[in-house]
């Protein structure tokens, strides 16, 4: 079944108020101006903000909490919803403090996860990330992770094989979580190497150990932003049809756009390709439905969609 294209929902979108500062390669996130441009040029009708660097190591400009909530009162055009950040050492620095307390306030502000979570450390020992993801998991908010290596790297720190992500999910098994990076989706197939997996490995996909944690793991999702998420659809996509049919439950589309400049690699990526793949017949139009919007709305909203694509509260 094939029917019409649908505005997508961005589940990682970055931004500021305003450019203050500006990456090593000159760069800045695109104002909320610009991504209302590219969001009509790219098929998009709104997104998830992750206050980038809230906290957390690797960060350069940073947004506060405060301006999260400010830029989708100012911008509810763009910005739909938006994801909170705490420091694990929160309150009393102590890997016991009650972060529920903090969260649930969050919450009655608007937040509906946290996220983007990137400090460096080995997210299944630290006792105070071990927390803070207790804690999500207590107040029913979903959280972005990015994995990366440690040191020199940002992003929760896991190894070739995610087991530490795995480990997690068994942890708490009524947490969601977003996976997303290139370590995370390099793991989309079993030939990835310590090399190949911090960049993005080509090449037919036999199916590793991201297929096998979202198959055995219902709280994990994928967030297909970025050129990680991308690449790995883009690789084999005789496979990734496969794939987006049998997770459609669990997929999400997003962009994570870092730059004013990058309206084509996101027009022309993965936007188009799932438009194309629904068009031909390459995936059903449910899945199309649920990777494009309907799982972000349901995560976000609670709102249910049927293969029509009616949202229903």
């Amino acid at each position: 079944m094939s029917g019409k294209r649908v505005k997508k929902i961005d589940i990682h979108i970055h931004t500021m108020p305003t450019s203050m500062m500006v990456r090593p390669n000159g760069e800045n996130f695109a104002l909320p101006h610009e991504l209302t441009t590219m969001y009509e040029e790219i098929g998009i009708e709104k997104g998830l903000l992750l206050p980038s660097g809230v906290y957390g190591d690797g960060a350069g400009d940073v947004m506060s909490m405060r301006e999260a909530v400010q830029m989708v009162k100012e911008h509810p055009a763009i910005f739909g919803w938006w994801f909170c950040g705490l420091a694990p050492e929160s309150g009393r620095n102590s890997p016991h403090e009650d972060l529920s307390f903090y969260l649930n306030q969050l919450k009655a502000h608007g937040a509906k996860g946290l996220g983007e979570l990137v400090y460096n450390r080995t997210f299944d020992e630290d006792p105070f990330l071990l927390n803070l993801l207790k804690h999500c998991e207590l107040c029913d908010l979903p959280v972005t992770i990015h994995i990366g290596n440690r040191y020199n790297d940002y992003g929760v720190v896991d190894e070739l094989g995610l087991p530490r992500l795995e480990h997690v999910l068994q942890m708490f098994p009524k947490l969601k979580i977003l996976g997303h990076s290139q370590k995370f989706w390099a793991e989309i197939s079993s030939d990835v190497t310590e090399k190949s997996r911090n960049g993005y490995p080509k090449g037919k996909v036999i199916p590793g150990r991201v297929p096998a944690l979202l198959k055995r793991y219902p709280n994990l999702f994928g967030d297909m932003s970025a050129g990680s998420g991308w690449n790995a659809i883009e690789r084999d996509r005789e496979y990734s049809w496969k794939f987006m049919e049998e997770f459609q439950d669990q997929l999400l589309y997003g962009t994570d756009i870092c730059s004013p400049k990058q309206t084509a690699f996101f027009r022309d990526g993965l936007a188009n390709f799932l438009d194309e793949s629904m068009e031909k017949g390459k995936i059903s139009y449910k899945a199309y439905y649920k990777i494009c919007r309907g799982n972000a709305l349901y995560l976000l909203d609670g709102a249910k969609t049927n293969i029509e694509g009616i949202e229903n509260g």
